[in-house]
């Protein structure tokens, strides 16, 4: 099962969810994948970066710089023919949690950008993934606030798109536009796509408009997922520690509710 995190509109915490939806899947036994898309790297860094031990868990890696940009070479080799073409597997990097893994990210990837599109790689990913058959129970793919090459990769690729929003006008506003863009990919490139839902992340319970917008969303037709994600300190402690919740805090609320989520995703799978 390959699922995508996706929203054109930035800060709404795809990299976060991304990051710590694998987390529980892998905690849970599942061995799970995260590929990193978006050139800004965070998702890498959030699992890739941990200093120091914690919890007895191991690093088997210490620092970025100890790592080579490995996505970036997996797109360099659908552009570049005189070497010798690895298998998907050699691109994936340990974490210090087991049974997760990742592809990192790299800012080279923007280089790239215009030389996969020009030579219309666009199915490449999707190509690189059914390599991962066998060896992922479960695979997300964290993308750039953008519907660029990358992103477009990503959606042909996975199975499944989950949409992060913040509860905001301007956040409905993209949901909307971005049905259409989702609508179009499903029929143009991808039939098996699913929007397996949309994720009420940073709400508040307590203030109107959020509960609002999360019932209009429903009664247009759009699948907004129960499981609703609060606004905490918490997790902003777990990207400075470099450490998912799920390990840092399996007992804090806000890990119960990304548990919730996982669970509630998981029930859905056939």
């Amino acid at each position: 099962m390959i699922r995508v995190l996706f929203n054109k509109k930035g800060g709404v915490g795809k990299s976060s969810l991304t990051c710590n939806l694998a987390a529980i899947s892998a905690a849970k036994g599942l061995k799970t994948l995260v590929i990193d898309l978006d050139t800004q790297c965070n998702a890498s860094q959030y699992l890739l970066n941990s200093p120091e031990p914690h919890n007895s868990l191991e690093p088997r890696i210490k620092s970025l710089d100890q790592i080579t940009d490995n996505m970036a070479q997996f797109y360099d080799q659908t552009i570049t023919f005189h070497i010798r073409k690895k298998p998907t597997i050699e691109f994936v990097s340990p974490t210090a949690f087991e049974n997760l893994d990742i592809i990192p990210s790299s800012p080279e990837l923007d280089q790239l950008h215009t030389k996969l599109e020009s030579r219309h790689k666009i199915y490449k990913l999707k190509e690189g993934l059914e390599q991962l058959k066998g060896y992922y129970d479960r695979i997300y793919i964290d993308t750039a606030p953008a519907l660029n090459f990358y992103s477009l990769s990503a959606l042909i690729a996975a199975d499944r798109c989950l949409i992060p929003m913040d509860c905001d006008e301007f956040s409905r506003q993209a949901i909307y536009n971005m049905m259409q863009h989702l609508m179009e990919i499903k029929e143009d490139h991808n039939p098996a796509l699913e929007v397996e839902g949309i994720i009420a992340n940073q709400f508040m319970a307590r203030a109107k408009v959020p509960l609002q917008i999360i019932n209009e969303l429903k009664a247009e037709g759009h699948k907004v997922l129960e499981s609703t994600i609060s606004s905490s300190v918490k997790m902003r402690e777990s990207h400075q520690v470099h450490m998912p919740l799920i390990h840092l805090a399996p007992k804090h609320k806000l890990t119960l509710e990304l548990v919730a989520l996982w669970e509630e995703i998981e029930g859905g799978e056939k």
